[in-house]
């Protein structure tokens, strides 16, 4: 008798909230039904699928009878169906009643779309913390897959991840399976034969071990260059005849009914972990690239001993890597707390499912998928965040027109933020940094203004400035030699001279950042970040009241900094009282800057906003100064002196109309980021950033005021 294993393959198919049509689409045509319709020829193919809450819903929507075939696949048992939660979140990073919630959503989606149980879980990312079993089995999670990543942090070994393990928290049992990275690589990038026999390697006379693969279902036929290789070069069809073939000695199992007949390899308990590259991505952009280069230098050499204790960073340091994410995390804790402070009705459920919707993780962290970087996806998140958030206060507040304030540590960095909120607005401050606003909240709208990324070094610019030196980098459309991955080190670009784009901010952008400039300071010298400083505002912090006047609500922010003047810095205060009021978006400030030195001062102070305006690098986006014709908005611009300009996005019918109370220079740029995804490196409009900027001259005790207004109207 032939020695004999078991295969288990889980496939995990996702698009996120805020994707677009076109993508969800492709997706279902070149991978989604192609892998449904290959179940279908080939029956004794077992394993497992898990479709999560947005791909379900969209499917629903545009092709239900995919949902009636994998049912089908279910009924005869062919196809194990996993739970989640069901907007994909990290669970680790959301609110326990949250993840509770959130599974128990998926589970009775499985249910009734499928008719059956789900009693295996897909860990987003596997992103995996030691608290987790408690929470699972309380939603009546049996099993989840891990990465073999977390078992080798406590010192197992491949060969020791054939099966499941137990684990525990308080008590609350959890049944682990390991996905193994050999698996994730090979298939589908080698040939069949080289996977069969890596099986066969592993096969034992008792027959009872199980190679365990767990991943996404958009490599096979998603990825670039995979389509072809995968369905239409015939590779899915091969392997699948493979197994089928090989039957006597190779048989698939999904992994919960394996969990069910064999017994455990023993007990387990795993450390905070992800998959081997997300340890990369999480780590600081230096310590990125190099730990990235000294693995694929170890694995050249063949240094496995020393291979296996290199390990990298840890999800959460997302949250402390991009301020940007950190924010809108904090938004969501502090929405998932008003939402379920309400009392148990229609209106709490909306604003629980609006909440979930913007919990879901693909804006919250970033490595070889756009990620954070991803100014839709951050938009989506921000937009059901600002939905539950409304519904909640609308729930709660005894008066449809309103204005209120906090002082809190929103970003919980031990120092105060100021929050300033209204029925139509909300104005997140950032007191220690330059009491800057970092969440500027149209309510009726759902729209964060603020939702720009700065532009930060990434580990794998360092690729890309290489690439381009040595006439390495691959460009749209150009072919290579072989079948590109992820996990390959080629260089693509999706446009060329992205490497000269490279520009790094040394603070974060946000409105009412208070500069003090050089009189040559040119809109490049900004776009390029290569510009002088002058005062010490823009991210030192801001002192602080509160005050009520005729309706309306105003921070005064106050600091007593300093500006470089010939040979010295001279002391100036700088005063911006920033008024919101209930039932209107618009917002003000009235900025005095005082000359408390004993010299004349005559730099050129400017106020930057920002704009996080969707689609702001399209044709409807443009800007309008009086008395000039309108222009685009993805290209640098300085006009005036001006009182006004006004941002338009046409295709959303919004305009921003900001007026100056004393006319000003306007610098205005395109943020753009440039990041890397599974499709290769991209520049991403971020937002536009507006510079007003005054010349000025302050004799000694003298005090200078200006007020900006800013109306966003839907026209």
């Amino acid at each position: 008798m032939p020695k004999r294993i078991f295969l288990a393959l889980a496939i995990h198919n996702h698009q996120p909230v805020g994707n677009f049509d076109h993508v969800f689409e492709q997706a279902y045509r070149d991978a989604y039904e192609p892998m449904v319709a290959a179940l279908e020829r080939h029956p004794h193919i077992r394993l497992a699928l898990h479709y999560t809450g947005p791909l379900r819903d969209w499917l629903a929507a545009h092709h239900p009878d995919l949902l009636r075939r994998v049912r089908e696949l279910a009924s005869r048992g062919q196809v194990e169906m996993m739970t989640g939660g069901y907007y994909e979140p990290i669970l680790v990073a959301i609110p326990d009643a949250d993840k509770l919630a959130q599974i128990r959503k998926m589970s009775e989606a499985v249910r009734a779309d499928y008719g059956v149980a789900a009693t295996g879980l897909w860990l987003a990312e596997r992103v995996w913390e030691p608290h987790l079993p408690l929470i699972l089995a309380r939603a009546g999670v049996e099993y989840t897959i891990v990465d073999d990543t977390h078992f080798r942090y406590v010192g197992l070994e491949d060969e020791d991840l054939f099966g499941y393990y137990v684990t525990e928290e308080q008590g609350h049992s959890l049944k682990v399976f390991g996905t193994s990275k050999h698996l994730r690589y090979i298939i589908p990038w080698e040939p069949v034969k080289e996977v069969i026999d890596y099986l066969r390697s592993e096969a034992t006379d008792d027959g009872i071990k199980v190679a365990v693969m767990g991943d996404d279902g958009e490599k096979f036929g998603l990825w670039p260059g995979t389509y072809e290789h995968i369905w239409r070069k015939g590779w899915m069809a091969r392997f699948f005849e493979a197994i089928t073939d090989n039957a006597d000695w190779l048989q698939m199992i999904p992994p919960g009914e394996y969990a069910r007949r064999f017994p455990s390899l023993g007990r387990v308990y795993l450390p905070a972990a992800s998959y081997d590259e997300m340890g990369e991505w999480a780590l600081p952009p230096e310590r990125s690239w190099e730990i990235r280069h000294v693995k694929h230098r170890l694995e050249e050499e063949r240094q496995r001993e020393i291979l296996r204790y290199i390990r990298g960073g840890f999800w959460r340091s997302f949250l402390a890597k991009y301020p940007e994410v950190n924010t809108m995390h904090k938004k969501m804790l502090l929405v998932s707390e008003k939402a379920w402070s309400l009392e148990e009705s229609h209106t709490r459920q909306d604003a629980l499912d609006q909440l979930w919707m913007g919990q879901g993780n693909c804006p919250y962290w970033h490595g070889v998928f756009g990620g954070a970087y991803l100014f839709h996806i951050r938009n989506a998140a921000f937009e059901h965040l600002l939905a539950a958030e409304n519904a909640a206060d609308s729930a709660a507040r005894p008066t449809p027109h309103w204005v209120d304030w906090q002082e809190m540590d929103l970003d919980r960095d031990a120092s105060p933020d100021l929050l300033l909120m209204s029925d139509s607005t909300n104005l997140y401050l950032d007191l220690a940094d330059g009491g800057s606003c970092i969440e500027w909240d149209w309510r009726a709208r759902t729209l964060n203004l603020a939702n720009v990324m700065s532009r930060r070094p990434e580990g794998y610019h360092r690729d890309l400035q290489y690439a381009a030196e040595t006439g390495q980098i691959i460009g749209p459309g150009e072919p290579t030699e072989g079948l590109e991955s992820i996990h390959t080190t080629l260089v693509r670009v999706k446009e060329r001279g992205l490497e000269k784009q490279l520009y790094y901010d040394w603070y974060r952008h946000a409105s009412f950042v208070d500069h003090f400039l050089h009189a040559g300071t040119t809109v490049e010298d900004l776009l390029r970040a290569r510009f002088g400083e002058l005062g010490d505002f823009v991210n030192q912090p801001y002192g602080y009241s509160v005050s009520s006047d005729g309706g309306a609500l105003a921070a005064i922010l106050t600091r007593d900094g300093h500006v470089w003047q010939g040979e010295c810095f001279c002391p100036v205060r700088v005063e911006k009282v920033i008024r919101i009021w209930p039932g209107s978006p618009d917002v003000e400030a009235i900025y005095t800057l005082t000359n408390t030195s004993q010299v004349t001062l005559d730099p050129h102070f400017a106020v930057e906003t920002v704009w996080a305006l969707l689609g702001g690098d399209g044709p409807t986006a443009s800007a309008l100064v009086p008395g000039l014709q309108a222009f685009g908005l993805h290209e640098p611009a300085t006009v005036g002196p001006a009182e006004g300009i006004s941002l338009r996005l046409g295709w959303l019918q919004i305009e921003i109309a900001i007026t100056l109370s004393s006319p000003a220079e306007l610098l205005l740029f395109p943020l753009e980021t440039i990041s890397n995804s599974e499709a290769g490196f991209e520049a991403t409009y971020q937002g536009t950033c507006l510079f007003a900027r005054w010349p000025l001259r302050l004799e000694p005790g003298e005090a200078w005021s200006v007020t900006l207004r800013c109306q966003p109207v839907t026209t």
